[in-house]
């Protein structure tokens, strides 16, 4: 028996929105914000021919600047990427603030050392170096300083990537959220499948033993009928989405078969509109059309009905069924909305159809309606 792939509406793999974003803070943050708090410090160390040369100058005469910058932030990717998704997985939010404060402080220092230390010996043109070894002098100082431009940056730098750890871990607890979720509903299916499987068997072939007893004709088919709708349980059901023709047909295997087993009811389906190119879950509708079988009064009156209309048109999926209540249903009426085969679907609705489905459940003079519309 498969196992119920994963819907492909809803990713197997988390969002790359988190990378996009983290990518967007260090282009427009670190690459064109920090440049520019860089190179205004620079600009401080210089003649006043120089700056106005710099003013003249293009939007960036020093993409060595931008490297330098780029060296500046590399203290937050253990901050972002490791210690704050792991005391915000632990719930520890008290040692976040703490830490991240203690961290950032001195990483900032300490990598503004770093950086300086190294660019000074590479600087081109001499304004650069001027302003690597001023840098340098300044922040490598035994006292924990560092400096007050620098302590502007510290707090945007904490703000800006604070911003990225949250986005990336909101979206790797949405992942783990939806898959845990699919892993469940993949356990339901199996439990649908397995409660389907010995109703079918243990009904159909009481109905076929009757039949071969009384030297009925009809047996053959009700044996290729039953296989039909085993076949599909059994496997075609373990795929993501199957065709809507697919289904189609083992709606009808289905009302066939109930409708060959009470002659005498009206048992009926009737699929409207051009299925082509629609795809749903598999065995999706069946919870609807089980809970009216099983509650159904067809089962002691031949005058009882259970009509199901399956409608395709553009964009849309509408499906319909009512049938005759058993005289004690209103009164057991709460319980129809608390078995599996019912909590499957509406699990199943909320992950396949998110906001683009309806279903209401009604009961009324005695019969009972389900009415479900899917925007396809």
């Amino acid at each position: 028996m498969q196992t119920p792939s994963l819907p492909p509406s809803a990713p197997d793999r988390p969002s790359r929105f988190p990378l996009v974003f983290e990518g967007l803070v260090w282009a427009l943050y670190v690459g064109l914000y920090k440049y520019s708090v860089f190179i205004e410090g620079a600009t401080r160390l210089t003649s006043s021919a120089e700056q106005a040369n710099l003013r003249h100058s293009y939007l960036f005469p020093y993409p060595q600047l931008v490297l330098f910058a780029l060296l500046a932030s590399l203290y937050l990717v253990p901050y972002y990427r490791g210690l704050l998704p792991l005391l915000l997985r632990r719930r520890r939010y008290l040692p976040l603030g703490v830490a991240s404060l203690v961290y950032v402080w001195w990483g900032m220092k300490l990598n503004m050392v770093l950086s300086y230390g190294l660019f000074q010996h590479v600087a081109q043109p001499p304004l650069l170096a001027r302003y690597y070894h001023q840098g340098y002098l300044w922040t490598s100082g035994a006292l924990p300083t560092i400096g007050l431009p620098h302590l502007g940056l510290l707090l945007t730098d904490l703000l800006a990537f604070s911003c990225v750890a949250f986005v990336r871990f909101a979206f790797q607890q949405e992942y783990r959220r939806r898959h845990l979720e699919k892993e469940h509903l993949a356990l339901q299916m199996e439990q649908l499948k397995a409660q389907l499987q010995p109703h079918f068997l243990f009904n159909t072939l009481n109905s076929i033993y009757g039949l071969s007893l009384a030297g009925s004709s009809e047996t053959p088919r009700f044996i290729l009928l039953l296989s039909e709708l085993m076949r599909y349980v059994l496997y075609d059901s373990g795929k993501a989405r199957v065709p809507l023709a697919e289904e189609v047909e083992f709606m009808a295997n289905y009302f066939e078969l109930e409708q060959r087993k009470y002659a005498g009811a009206r048992v009926e389906f009737r699929a409207v509109g051009d299925a082509a190119g629609v795809q749903v879950p598999p065995l999706l509708l069946l919870p609807l059309v089980e809970n009216s079988f099983k509650h159904g009064r067809h089962h002691f009156s031949d005058a009882a009905t259970v009509l199901a209309t399956l409608t395709t048109s553009p964009g849309r999926l509408h499906f319909l069924i009512e049938n005759d209540m058993l005289p004690e249903a209103p009164a057991a009426a709460p319980r129809r909305s608390g078995g599996i085969g019912l909590q499957n679907i509406r699990q199943r609705l909320n992950l396949y159809y998110p906001n683009a489905h309806e279903l209401h459940l009604t009961e009324h003079n005695g019969r009972y309606r389900a009415e479900l519309t899917l925007r396809v």
